[in-house]
Protein backbone atom coordinates (compact mmCIF):
# COMPACT_ATOMS: atom_id res chain seq x y z
CA UNK A 1 0.00 0.00 0.00
CA UNK A 2 2.55 2.50 0.99
CA UNK A 3 4.04 2.24 -2.72
CA UNK A 4 0.23 2.53 -4.02
CA UNK A 5 0.19 4.98 -7.43
CA UNK A 6 -2.87 6.09 -6.22
CA UNK A 7 -1.04 8.03 -2.27
CA UNK A 8 1.13 9.98 -4.64
CA UNK A 9 -1.99 11.14 -7.09
CA UNK A 10 -4.10 11.52 -3.37
CA UNK A 11 -1.06 13.69 -2.33
CA UNK A 12 -0.48 16.10 -5.45
CA UNK A 13 -4.49 16.53 -5.15
CA UNK A 14 -4.87 17.63 -1.58
CA UNK A 15 -1.52 19.95 -2.43
CA UNK A 16 -3.91 21.85 -4.80
CA UNK A 17 -6.78 22.48 -2.33
CA UNK A 18 -8.75 19.40 -3.04
CA UNK A 19 -10.91 17.46 -0.70
CA UNK A 20 -10.54 13.78 -1.27
CA UNK A 21 -13.06 10.85 -0.50
CA UNK A 22 -12.20 7.35 -1.46
CA UNK A 23 -13.67 3.98 -2.03
CA UNK A 24 -11.65 0.97 -2.35
CA UNK A 25 -13.33 -2.44 -1.96
CA UNK A 26 -10.32 -4.24 -0.23
CA UNK A 27 -7.88 -1.51 0.73
CA UNK A 28 -9.23 1.28 2.74
CA UNK A 29 -7.86 -0.29 5.82
CA UNK A 30 -4.08 -0.40 4.97
CA UNK A 31 -4.97 3.36 3.41
CA UNK A 32 -6.33 5.03 6.41
CA UNK A 33 -3.10 4.51 8.32
CA UNK A 34 -1.03 6.01 5.25
CA UNK A 35 -3.57 8.65 4.42
CA UNK A 36 -5.40 10.23 7.48
CA UNK A 37 -6.67 13.36 5.49
CA UNK A 38 -8.54 11.18 3.33
CA UNK A 39 -12.41 10.70 4.25
CA UNK A 40 -12.90 7.38 3.14
CA UNK A 41 -16.53 5.67 2.52
CA UNK A 42 -19.00 2.73 2.31
CA UNK A 43 -19.21 2.32 -1.26
CA UNK A 44 -18.90 3.84 -4.65
CA UNK A 45 -22.28 5.96 -4.62
CA UNK A 46 -21.24 7.13 -1.55
CA UNK A 47 -18.10 8.38 -2.59
CA UNK A 48 -19.43 10.58 -5.72
CA UNK A 49 -21.93 12.12 -3.91
CA UNK A 50 -21.99 16.04 -4.79
CA UNK A 51 -18.28 15.48 -6.19
CA UNK A 52 -17.22 17.80 -8.78
CA UNK A 53 -14.85 14.89 -10.58
CA UNK A 54 -14.80 11.32 -10.01
CA UNK A 55 -11.47 9.45 -10.24
CA UNK A 56 -11.12 5.75 -11.37
CA UNK A 57 -7.49 4.46 -9.84
CA UNK A 58 -8.43 1.09 -9.27
CA UNK A 59 -9.78 -1.82 -11.46
CA UNK A 60 -11.73 -3.84 -9.25
CA UNK A 61 -14.90 -5.97 -11.12
CA UNK A 62 -17.26 -3.66 -8.82
CA UNK A 63 -16.59 -0.25 -10.56
CA UNK A 64 -17.41 -1.85 -13.84
CA UNK A 65 -20.86 -2.52 -12.99
CA UNK A 66 -21.67 0.67 -11.30
CA UNK A 67 -24.99 2.23 -12.73
CA UNK A 68 -24.50 5.10 -14.37
CA UNK A 69 -27.19 6.89 -14.60
CA UNK A 70 -27.55 6.92 -10.48
CA UNK A 71 -23.22 7.66 -10.51
CA UNK A 72 -24.22 10.95 -12.67
CA UNK A 73 -27.12 12.31 -10.93
CA UNK A 74 -25.34 11.86 -7.37
CA UNK A 75 -22.44 13.89 -8.65
CA UNK A 76 -22.46 18.06 -8.62
CA UNK A 77 -20.34 17.84 -12.10
CA UNK A 78 -20.74 14.78 -13.83
CA UNK A 79 -16.91 14.09 -14.72
CA UNK A 80 -15.19 10.74 -14.85
CA UNK A 81 -11.40 10.72 -15.03
CA UNK A 82 -10.96 7.08 -15.97
CA UNK A 83 -6.88 6.30 -15.32
CA UNK A 84 -7.94 2.79 -16.01
CA UNK A 85 -9.68 3.00 -19.08
CA UNK A 86 -12.65 0.42 -17.58
CA UNK A 87 -15.15 2.45 -19.62
CA UNK A 88 -15.72 2.73 -23.09
CA UNK A 89 -15.63 7.15 -23.78
CA UNK A 90 -18.87 6.67 -26.66
CA UNK A 91 -20.65 4.78 -23.77
CA UNK A 92 -19.72 7.95 -20.81
CA UNK A 93 -20.34 10.25 -23.32
CA UNK A 94 -23.96 8.72 -23.77
CA UNK A 95 -24.17 8.58 -20.24
CA UNK A 96 -24.06 12.42 -20.05
CA UNK A 97 -20.40 12.39 -18.88
CA UNK A 98 -17.36 14.03 -19.53
CA UNK A 99 -15.16 11.55 -19.42
CA UNK A 100 -11.28 11.26 -19.74
CA UNK A 101 -9.11 8.62 -19.94
CA UNK A 102 -5.53 7.05 -20.69
CA UNK A 103 -4.32 7.29 -24.43
CA UNK A 104 -8.24 8.12 -25.76
CA UNK A 105 -9.44 10.97 -26.58
CA UNK A 106 -12.08 12.87 -23.57
CA UNK A 107 -15.60 12.90 -24.57
CA UNK A 108 -17.58 16.23 -25.06
CA UNK A 109 -18.19 18.56 -21.96
CA UNK A 110 -21.54 18.83 -20.96
CA UNK A 111 -23.72 21.99 -21.88
CA UNK A 112 -24.12 23.86 -18.13
CA UNK A 113 -21.53 21.41 -16.24
CA UNK A 114 -20.54 24.31 -14.22
CA UNK A 115 -23.32 26.36 -13.86
CA UNK A 116 -25.84 24.76 -11.57
CA UNK A 117 -29.43 26.18 -12.50
CA UNK A 118 -30.99 28.99 -10.23
CA UNK A 119 -33.16 27.99 -7.83
CA UNK A 120 -37.23 28.65 -9.11
CA UNK A 121 -38.10 31.44 -8.10
CA UNK A 122 -40.49 31.91 -4.91
CA UNK A 123 -44.30 31.71 -5.68
CA UNK A 124 -45.34 33.14 -2.28
CA UNK A 125 -46.46 36.54 -2.25
CA UNK A 126 -45.35 39.21 -0.14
Amino acid sequence: MREAPSIALIMALQDMGAKVRAYDPEGMEQAKDVLPNVAFCDGPYDCVEETDVAVIVTEWEQFRALDLAKLRDLMACPVIVDLRNIYRPEDMKNAGFAYTCVGRAPTHQPVGLYNRPAPAPSLSRQ
